[in-house]
C-alpha cells in the first residue's frame, strides 16, 4: 500500500521511534578470543546477541522497516507480513509492535518453538506451512486478504542497509578494531541466509580500501556455495535442506550478491553443531548453530594462515544466543533422531580454542 501526503506526521513519528531505540542501544560488544596455539594470529567475535530482540536479525529488521517506511509502502493501518525461520520475524514483530502495527510471520512447520513463543511475545502472530514451497503463495495470499505489506527480506535485504556506513555492521567492526594488534581483519567470516550482512560487509570493504578479505561460511545443504561456484546452479536438488536455522537457502535469493565475496567455505552440519558446543563451553554461555558454522570456517582461515607463517586477525558474528536451540542443538536425543553426530567436531574445536 502506499501511504497518502496526509499521513506525513504519523511517517515522521514513526521514523523518530525507530531511531530513538537506535539512540537509547549501545553496540554490540566486540569480543577478543586468543588462540594460544596459533601465535599473533587472534579470533573476534561480533556478539549480536546483545540486541533488543537477540540476535544479528535486529539490524536487518530495523533497516527494512526504515526501507518500507521511506518509501510509503508501511503506513499506520498497515499489517506487515514476513517469511522468516524465526529471529527475523522476531525483530520484525518488535519494530511492528512498537509502531502499533499488526505482523504476522510465515515460518516453516519445523521453527524451532522458543522462536515462535519470542514472535508472538512481541505481539506476533504466526501462520505455519508445512511445504515451504507454498510459503510465496500464502504471503501473497495474506497480503492481499489483510491489504498488507510484504516485507520480503530476501529481496530487499541486501538495498535497505546503508554499506556505505551510517552505522552498519561492517562500519562497526572496523571501528571496535581500531585499537587491536592487526587492526584491519585479514577475514571477516560471516554466514548468508538473505545475503544482506554479506552484501554490506563485501561493499563495506570495497568502498573503503581495506586489504580484507570477506569469507561466507555456508551450509553443506544450501544452494549459496553452490551458485557461488558456478553461477548456473540456483536451486538445491528436491529434499536437500540444511538443519542450521538462519542460514543456507534452498535456491538463489535476490539479495545474495556472490561478486563480492572472496571465498566461501562449505559446513556440515554436525560441524557447525559441533563448534556452537565448544564455543559454548569456550564463553560460558550458549550460542547458537550458525555461530557454530562461522567458527568452522574460521578454523580453517587459521589453520592456512598458520601454515603460510602469516599473522593477523579475524572477525566472525555470533550471530544469536543458544537459548533458543536448547530442545534442538542442545538436546542430545534430538541430534540423535536426526542423526547429527556432533561429538567429534566438538572435540577438534575444543583443541583448536584450548
Amino acid at each position: 500500500m502506499t501511504v497518502s501526503r496526509v499521513d506525513r506526521a504519523w511517517l515522521n513519528e514513526a521514523v523518530r521511534r525507530i531511531e530513538a531505540d537506535y539512540n537509547r542501544s549501545a553496540d554490540t560488544h566486540l569480543i577478543r578470543v586468543d588462540l594460544p596455539r596459533y601465535p599473533g594470529i587472534t579470533l573476534y567475535l561480533k556478539d549480536e546477541s546483545s540486541h533488543p530482540t537477540g540476535s544479528l536479525k535486529h539490524r536487518l529488521a530495523r533497516s527494512l522497516f526504515l526501507y518500507a517506511l521511506c518509501n510509503e509502502w508501511i503506513g499506520p493501518n498497515t499489517c506487515v507480513i514476513e517469511a522468516s525461520s524465526g529471529s527475523t520475524a522476531v525483530s520484525e514483530a518488535y519494530f511492528a509492535r512498537m509502531l502499533g502495527l499488526r505482523f504476522i510471520a510465515v515460518v516453516p512447520a519445523s521453527t524451532a518453538a522458543p522462536k515462535l513463543d519470542a514472535i508472538r511475545f512481541h505481539g506476533g502472530e504466526i501462520h505455519m506451512v508445512d511445504d515451504p514451497r507454498t510459503v510465496y503463495d500464502v504471503l501473497h495470499r495474506l497480503a492481499a486478504e489483510t491489504g498488507g505489506h510484504f516485507v520480503d527480506q530476501f529481496t530487499y535485504a541486501e538495498r535497505a542497509t546503508d554499506w556505505r556506513g551510517n552505522n552498519n555492521i561492517a562500519e562497526s567492526i572496523f571501528a571496535q578494531m581500531a585499537q587491536e594488534e592487526h587492526a584491519v581483519p585479514r577475514w571477516i567470516v560471516c554466514g548468508a541466509g538473505t545475503g544482506g550482512t554479506s552484501a554490506t560487509i563485501g561493499r563495506f570493504i570495497r568502498y573503503q580500501r581495506y586489504a580484507t578479505r570477506l569469507c561466507v561460511a555456508d551450509p553443506e545443504h544450501s544452494v549459496f556455495h553452490r551458485h557461488f561456484a558456478d553461477r548456473r546452479v540456483t536451486e538445491l536438488p528436491e529434499g536437500c535442506a540444511s538443519r542450521i536455522e538462519g542460514i543456507g537457502r534452498p535456491r538463489v535469493e535476490p539479495s545474495f550478491v556472490p561478486s563480492v565475496i572472496d571465498r566461501m567455505i562449505a559446513v556440515g552440519d554436525c560441524a557447525s553443531v559441533g563448534a556452537m558446543r565448544a564455543l559454548s563451553d569456550r564463553l560460558g554461555r550458549r550460542v547458537g548453530g550458525s555461530t557454530g558454522t562461522n567458527l568452522w570456517a574460521c578454523a580453517a582461515l587459521v589453520e592456512e594462515m598458520a601454515a603460510a607463517g602469516e599473522q593477523g586477525s579475524i572477525v566472525t558474528l555470533l550471530c544469536d544466543g543458544g537459548d533458543r536451540y536448547a530442545a534442538t542443538y542442545f538436546d542430545d536425543d534430538w541430534l540423535a533422531k536426526c542423526a547429527i553426530l556432533s561429538a567429534p567436531a566438538t572435540q577438534r574445536m575444543a583443541a583448536f580454542l584450548a
